[in-house]
């Protein structure tokens, strides 16, 4: 994984994400996936990026 190369697409500001670009705030990746954990989710906070993944 590449953490330099920002994709200016994907803006994040989890700072605690592998994929985050330190320098920049956004996702290093070439694609998130996007999921929720409410049953009918009516508004942003009940979404989740599923690409997560904690810097180790």
């Amino acid at each position: 994984m590449n953490s330099n190369k920002a994709n200016t697409s994907i803006e994040c500001t989890v700072n605690q994400c592998s994929y985050h670009c330190q320098s920049q705030d956004y996702c290093s990746l070439d694609k998130i996936k996007v999921g929720t954990h409410e049953n009918n989710p009516t508004q942003n906070q009940c979404t989740d990026c599923e690409s997560f993944q904690v810097k180790g």
